[in-house]
């Protein structure tokens, strides 16, 4: 956790906070950069959609590694978009699966504009159970907060 509250006071000056973390954290709220989501370790994931064309390379951060690192205590998320959408989200769904916060798309950073600059993207071209609208409400795009339950 002391790396990314440190991180976060040094990149609060030049970085926006993209994702704040409230809940049952070690030191709620958290409010995380660009810049700490990216000191994670970065995965790549390659999975069709159900809004995008083809077969996206996401990358970003795994959602389980996120919350280990802020010693997240809870069994499940809400996680709310810009626009007001919110899913709650079992834990178990990061933990069973390589859940991302994809932060690219196709090399490209994510914004706004294109379901950014956080999207949860679950691999549901390696899972056949994932392929169900169950799993594509919980693919928030456009992420700003997370509440740990």
């Amino acid at each position: 956790m002391a790396a990314i509250s440190a991180a976060s006071a040094a990149a609060g000056e030049a970085g926006e906070v993209l994702l704040t973390v409230t809940g049952r954290v070690a030191e709620a709220p958290v409010e995380l950069t660009r810049a700490d989501l990216e000191a994670l370790p970065q995965r790549s994931l390659i999975t069709a959609t159900t809004v995008t064309d083809g077969r996206p390379e996401f990358e970003g951060f795994l959602m389980r590694d996120l919350l280990e690192h802020l010693g997240a205590e809870g069994d499940s998320v809400v996680a709310l978009a810009l626009n007001d959408y919110r899913a709650e989200i079992p834990v178990s769904d990061f933990e069973d699966y390589d859940v991302l916060g994809a932060l690219t798309m196709d090399g490209a950073q994510l914004s706004p504009r294109d379901k950014g600059p956080v999207w949860i993207v679950y691999p549901r071209d390696d899972h056949r159970e994932l392929q169900d609208i169950r799993y594509d409400m919980r693919w928030v795009w456009q992420l700003v907060s997370l509440h740990v339950k």
